[in-house]
């Protein structure tokens, strides 16, 4: 048998084994059997070498052929089978339309956020506007606008965050130097800056993130929602922030809660105090949620100091002023009775739905 029936004979077992693959595996030993380095065809042309001049350039053209038809021939296989593959994959996955859909849960506020835009919304029927300030805080604004003496513990390291300057010149520094850049302990920052921007009367309240170094634990986080609210006037007075406090925990907690207010000491408030609030499980007789007292704190507060005024651009002489600060994540504690305040932040949906 010549070559030439040898490639006639071999182009219709090729042709014949790419039409008759009946799936990837067998189309590809075809691939290897006619088309790969060790295939018939090049085994075949082997041969080519012991040709005439005159019939090694047909048979080399026929040669040519060949592999062009088994190009082609597999191609066609190929797409052919992917086309049923993608068809079968269609037809085994097609929705049925009459089953019911999956149910989405939807999204909600969380719990801390609630609580902040709630007791907002107290204060702005009151007539105060809300001010806001960055996290990022120096010293100025945090500790020494406030009346914090260069050696209150709170400037310590082991109390607040400082921010170090990773730039160039920053990375470079290598000594003990502290940072005057920090992550604001209270929110108490803005209302030095509101104080500085805008003449009284002034009424705000600024709830934000501020940043403490505590371990976590049941009551204590290191970051916290804390909202805080000034006011500066002309002749006001304690009675003014008492009345304001007690008309807003009631609103908070309910109007058969009571307030209490005790003497405390704040470096940016005096007088300074601590106010309570009558405990909603044993309503005053005393149980172990409120350690016998009857009580449960909730906020600090006072009457602004008048070197605070001062370092603001306020006139003590013809304006007075108040302010208060409390906990978001502790008013929710003790509003849903929770047991642990790190419950808001970890995240278990299985307690966030609850609300």
């Amino acid at each position: 048998m010549s070559i030439t029936d040898e490639l006639q004979e071999l182009h219709e077992q090729g042709l014949a084994a790419f039409s008759q693959a009946k799936g990837l595996e067998a189309l590809e030993a075809a691939r290897v059997a006619y088309l790969g380095k060790k295939s018939s065809l090049t085994t075949a042309l082997r041969g080519l070498g012991q040709l005439s001049a005159e019939e090694r350039p047909k048979v080399g053209q026929l040669a040519n052929e060949l592999r062009t038809d088994f190009e082609a021939a597999y191609a066609t296989c190929k797409n052919a089978l992917a086309q049923a593959a993608l068809s079968e994959r269609i037809a085994s996955g097609r929705l049925d339309v009459s089953l019911p859909g999956r149910a989405r849960p939807l999204g909600t506020q969380h719990l801390i956020s609630a609580i902040v835009d709630e007791i907002s919304e107290i204060f702005f029927g009151l007539g105060y506007t809300l001010a806001e300030g960055p996290e990022v805080e120096d010293e100025f604004h945090n500790f020494t606008a406030l009346n914090h003496s260069p050696m209150h513990p709170a400037r310590s390291a082991s109390d607040t965050f400082y921010v170090r300057d990773l730039s160039e010149e920053g990375a470079a520094f290598d000594g003990p130097e502290p940072s005057e850049l920090l992550m604001r302990t209270h929110t108490s920052p803005v209302q030095i800056r509101t104080m500085l921007a805008h003449k009284p009367p002034l009424y705000i309240i600024s709830p934000g993130k501020v940043y403490r170094r505590d371990i976590a634990d049941p009551t204590h986080l290191p970051q916290f929602t804390q909202i805080e609210g000034l006011a500066i006037d002309e002749d006001l007075t304690f009675a003014d922030l008492k009345g304001t406090l007690d008309y807003a925990v009631k609103r908070i907690f309910g109007e058969d809660r009571q307030t209490r207010f005790r003497p405390h000491f704040f470096p940016f408030t005096e007088p300074s105090a601590e106010v309570d609030v009558s405990c909603g499980i044993c309503h005053g007789a005393g149980c172990r949620f409120c350690a016998g007292t009857g009580w449960i704190e909730i906020l600090g507060c006072g009457m602004v100091d008048p070197n605070v005024l001062v370092n603001a651009g306020v006139d003590p002489q013809r304006y007075q002023g108040f302010a208060f600060g409390m906990g978001a994540d502790r008013i929710a504690a003790l509003r849903y009775d929770l047991p642990d305040i790190r419950l808001l932040i970890e995240g278990d949906m299985r307690f966030l739905r609850q609300f």
